[in-house]
């Protein structure tokens, strides 16, 4: 088999991505490549939403694979609705951990994820992102001699008051296979002593999931027509982080700057409420006035609402992400991002939780043009990760 690296430059996409090309001979690349056994480690929502790009093509491929759950966020079952709506075959293990501290939950993923590596033994497993599945699956992989690949890889914040960050270097310093999503990442692991040839610039399958699932939102119900709103009509406003949530000051910071959008602006802020962020609304005893509550929404109704909000307020990198590709103006509801590409090319910038800055930052973006480039890739991320795991493993 004759193998060959080539540098494409996919301009529209204002990224460079380093491929492979390959030519196959007397069909030894397929036979190399289905004899190789994937596990894929997943147990929150947004780990199943960057994971779907993958999972399908190691569906499409035929190659052996089986996804592992750990049920951090929620246990499968709560969780099926997500397989279901992006057509994802079911899961082959669920841990059902739960909620925990964050030493007790990772701790018990540590041990069942162990035990089902032992009894299957792949040859690499797959973690994503920064949670504590992430840290678990690639620690239990390790500490069995199992190569793992890190999806979404080299991402920082230099925060290490955050959980995830911890998550993220540990993850990133004990794969095999770390799969960055931009070249800045790749700069980052590389300047933190990983090895190069252990790097892949793959773009990031948040892309793809976007592009992928967009499609399966056009086949359901209209969310936005169902709530009485109407396209570029309304504010979208998702606050779920520790951070954020656990801290009366900001989180009463970030509300009341919601407030003020609504008075400034004159649109509805809809606000799909996380289930931590309404506990805590009770135990600061928080009263809300004038924002839109809704109940969590399954992924491709928030994708529906998301792509046709006038604007984001979040906390999350995912969704700092998702508007990026979507062109939706993001502000971001902290004071650093792992992202900083989306503030580089200008579909996002940081408020903090001052109400005041909130208010400042929404002026700014609704002033933005949408016409940033997508630093993010070309919607092929999960293609290119199968192929170099076929190529670097098989």
């Amino acid at each position: 088999m004759f193998c060959a690296l080539k540098f494409c430059n996919l301009k529209q996409m204002n990224l460079t991505f380093l491929i492979w090309e390959g030519e196959l001979k007397d069909n030894v690349y397929a036979c190399r490549g289905s004899a190789l056994k994937t596990c894929v480690v997943l147990g929150t929502r947004p780990e199943i939403i960057k994971f779907s790009p993958i999972i399908r093509e190691l569906n499409g491929q035929g190659l052996d694979y089986f996804v592992l759950h750990t049920g951090q966020h929620y246990s499968y079952n709560m969780d099926r609705v997500f397989f279901e709506q992006l057509r994802l075959p079911e899961v082959r293990y669920n841990l059902d951990v739960g909620s925990g501290s964050h030493g007790e939950q990772t701790g018990k993923m540590l041990i069942g994820v162990e035990k089902v590596l032992a009894k299957e033994k792949p040859d690499v497993v797959l973690v994503e992102g920064d949670t504590n599945t992430a840290l678990a699956g690639a620690l239990a992989a390790v500490k069995l001699g199992v190569k793992v690949g890190h999806v979404e890889a080299g991402l920082r914040s230099y925060d290490r008051g955050m959980p995830e960050e911890i998550n993220r270097v540990l993850a990133d310093h004990c794969s095999d296979l770390l799969f960055a999503p931009t070249w800045k990442a790749r700069e980052i692991l590389l300047g933190e002593g990983v090895a190069e040839s252990k790097v892949f610039v793959t773009g990031n399958t948040v892309v793809d999931a976007v592009f992928q699932n967009l499609e399966l939102a056009k086949s359901k119900a209209s969310v936005v027509s169902s709530l009485g709103l109407e396209r570029d009509g309304f504010f979208l406003a998702t606050v779920h982080r520790q951070e954020n949530v656990d801290c009366e000051a900001r989180f009463r910071g970030i509300l009341r700057g919601l407030e003020l959008v609504e008075e400034r602006f004159g649109l509805p802020v809809v606000y799909p409420i996380h289930p931590r962020a309404r506990k805590q609304l009770k135990v600061f005893q928080i009263a809300l006035e004038g924002l839109t509550l809704v109940e969590p929404l399954d992924y491709l109704s928030f994708l529906q609402l998301e792509s046709s909000a006038r604007l984001v307020l979040t906390d999350s990198g995912g969704v700092q992400e998702e508007t990026c590709v979507l062109r939706v103006p993001c502000v971001t509801l902290r004071d650093n991002t792992e992202r900083p590409e989306t503030l580089e090319v200008g579909s996002n910038v940081l408020a903090g939780t001052v109400p005041e800055r909130i208010v400042e930052k929404t002026a700014e973006m609704l002033g933005a043009k949408r016409d940033w480039p997508n630093p993010f890739g070309d919607g092929k991320a999960g293609q290119r990760i199968v192929d170099i795991l076929k190529r670097s493993l098989g």
